[in-house]
C-alpha cells in the first residue's frame, strides 16, 4: 500500500519473519502505531484503527499470525463486494408534475373533512403554479391550473384561492461603466472616474496658493 510507504512494508515483512510470537504482537502493535501516526486523517474515520488493522493483515497478504482485537479479513471477505441497492421504481402518472404531488392529490381525494380537502386543493394549485413558473419562466393564468387539476382529478378538487407566484425576471446588468456618476461597488457607493476630470484625485493640501504654487513651505 503506497500510503504508507516502503519503510513499514519493510517492518511488516520483518515482523513475519519473528518466530516469538510475544515479540511478533509487540512489533504489530508498533507497526500499527506507526501506521496511524503516518496517516493522521484516518483518525477522523469511524473505526480507524479497525481499518489500520486491515490494512496491516492486507500488507502482510494475510500470512501474519498475531492476535487482532478485531475480526481478522480475509482476502475473500476484502474483496467482496456489497449486495447493490433497490433502487426505488416509481412511475408517476403525470411525470411533469412527480410523484410526490400525485400522492398528495391521492390523499385529498381521499379526504372527507371539506376545509382540509380544500387546503389540500389550495395548496395543490400553488404548487402546480410554482413548477410551471419555474419551467417556462413566466406567469400562468389560474383557469389553466383549474383545467388541469380537474383532467387530473376528474373534477373533485377545486381550488378557491388565487395562488400568487412571482414570476421569474432577469435583472439587466448595469454596464455604466466608464461614465460619470456613482456606482454601486462592493456595497458602498463610489465615484467612478468620466468626462472632465470630475472622477480624478485632487490633493489640494500639496496645491494650496495661485499659479506658481505646488513649493511646500519648510518648517523650522
Amino acid at each position: 500500500m503506497r500510503e504508507y510507504g516502503r519503510h513499514v512494508q519493510k517492518m511488516v515483512e520483518h515482523i513475519l519473519t519473528i518466530e516469538d510470537p510475544e515479540r511478533r504482537q509487540a512489533n504489530a502493535y508498533a507497526a500499527i502505531e506507526l501506521m496511524g501516526f503516518l496517516n493522521p486523517h484516518l483518525k477522523n474515520v469511524e473505526d480507524f484503527r479497525h481499518k489500520l488493522w486491515d490494512h496491516l493483515f492486507l500488507i502482510a497478504d494475510f500470512n501474519l499470525d498475531v492476535k487482532s482485537p478485531y475480526p481478522i479479513p480475509t482476502r475473500e471477505s476484502l474483496k467482496a463486494k456489497p449486495d447493490p441497492l433497490p433502487y426505488p421504481k416509481r412511475y408517476p402518472k403525470f411525470s411533469h408534475l412527480g410523484k410526490n404531488l400525485e400522492e398528495i392529490i391521492n390523499k385529498a381525494l381521499k379526504e372527507e373533512n371539506p376545509d382540509k380537502k380544500l387546503g389540500f386543493a389550495n395548496a395543490i394549485a400553488y404548487y402546480m403554479k410554482l413548477a410551471y413558473n419555474n419551467w417556462h419562466k413566466e406567469q400562468v393564468h389560474d383557469d389553466a391550473i383549474q383545467s388541469e387539476l380537474n383532467n387530473i382529478t376528474q373534477g373533485q378538487l377545486t381550488f378557491t384561492n388565487t395562488p400568487y407566484v412571482k414570476a421569474f425576471r432577469p435583472q439587466p446588468e448595469n454596464n455604466d461603466r466608464g461614465r460619470g456618476g456613482y456606482g454601486k461597488r462592493g456595497g458602498k457607493f463610489q465615484q467612478r472616474g468620466g468626462g472632465g476630470g470630475g472622477g480624478q484625485r485632487r490633493d489640494n493640501r500639496d496645491n494650496r496658493g495661485g499659479g506658481g504654487g505646488g513649493f511646500k513651505k519648510k518648517r523650522f
